[in-house]
């Protein structure tokens, strides 16, 4: 893989990675691009012991233009996008409208005693799986996995090497129905600078765990699902797929490596080679469940930059909101106000459709 560095007009740095070494990065950023927003606040809620983000200058961002304008295709002709090359294979760029950023303006005043505001500072980036506007991840080649799977681990490592980030995050939103606002196949890359409160709670979990049994709580519950087998999906030597048996969402599997890792760049080559091929097989099990593309999300957890990095385990979360053909899952008052999932699929059946499928 080559990985060219370049910037665009605003000064935002744009990444291609590129599966043959013999090819030219060159081309320049012929737009007239004004600065890229100043970093957003964060706000600390302290009932919750959490913060939001306030990102007002993302109200602006591209919506759902039509292909001809996709700012994530190539530049072509007279028509200048994100990317200045002709063609790709995976690109990365720092998002144009991004939730958190390196460029701190002043200290912002603090609202009340008990909400502490500083600036969003930390990263986002944009990252594109092909250049091909009407793709989709499922329709990539387990050697084009293989290489947006090494792009990840790059931008996870570099990241987690930038001041006060605390936590990566690598995430894919697929369909309308999820709310993405661009079509074109891509995924994004977060860098908090805090620690994530489901990851929080995660690792808490995971030390209780470690405390009572000196063992690893993912991989103890990844080592049972295999065992016990009837939520399983899909195996091959270094990757398990299997619904957990406590599933949020009506269809949600978790792909994990069987070595406990920290995160995508400790994953060896045999690793990333195998988990192409396993993902795929689900995706298209997860589109042939009811004979249509399948909104999802795929979020991948690695541990933090820092802290309780022993008690982590990589996995990949994918996981639907649709519940049916025709019917959506909706987070309503027990969900969105309580925090109290109730799921109409039982995770047992989910994993004997999408093995059917």
């Amino acid at each position: 893989m080559k990985r060219t560095v370049t910037r665009l007009a605003d000064g935002r740095e744009l990444i291609y990675f590129d599966e043959r070494d013999d090819v030219v990065r060159d081309e320049p950023d012929r737009r007239e691009l004004p600065p890229p927003p100043p970093a957003s606040q964060l706000r600390y809620d302290p009932l919750l012991d959490e913060w939001v983000a306030v990102a007002v200058h993302r109200q602006a961002r591209t919506f759902l233009p039509p292909a001809d304008q996709c700012p994530l295709c190539p530049s072509r002709g007279d028509r200048h996008s994100e990317i200045p090359a002709s063609g790709y294979d995976v690109v990365v760029f720092e998002n144009r409208f991004p939730a958190l950023s390196q460029r701190i303006a002043d200290e912002p005043p603090g609202v009340t005693p008990f909400t502490e505001i500083r600036p969003g500072l930390g990263r986002c980036e944009v990252v594109c799986f092909t250049d091909d506007h009407h793709a989709a991840f499922v329709d990539l080649p387990p050697d084009r996995v293989r290489t947006v799977l090494d792009a990840l681990a790059d931008r996870t490592a570099a990241l987690a090497e930038l001041p006060g980030v605390e936590q990566v995050f690598c995430f894919e939103n697929r369909g309308v129905e999820i709310g993405v606002t661009l079509h074109h196949p891509h995924g994004q890359v977060y860098a908090f600078p805090f620690v994530t409160p489901r990851t929080r709670t995660m690792l808490a979990a995971a030390r209780r765990h470690a405390e009572r049994t000196g063992g690893n709580l993912y991989a103890d519950v990844l080592a049972a699902e295999r065992a016990a087998g009837e939520r399983v999906v899909a195996t091959n030597e270094h990757w398990t797929a299997y619904v957990p048996a406590a599933a949020r969402w009506p269809f949600e599997v978790h792909l994990a490596p069987h070595r406990p890792v920290p995160d995508i760049p400790a994953l060896d080559d045999a690793e990333r080679d195998a988990f192409g091929p396993l993902y795929l097989d689900v995706l298209r099990r997860f589109d042939g469940l009811f004979d249509m593309p399948m909104p999802y999300i795929a979020a991948w957890h690695q541990a933090p930059v820092r802290v309780d990095r022993e008690l982590a385990h990589l996995h990949l979360q994918l996981f639907s909101i649709r519940r049916a053909a025709d019917k959506l899952k909706y987070l309503a008052g027990t969900e969105s106000g309580m925090g109290v999932f109730i799921s109409d699929v039982a995770p047992e059946r989910a994993a004997q459709l999408l093995r059917e499928a």
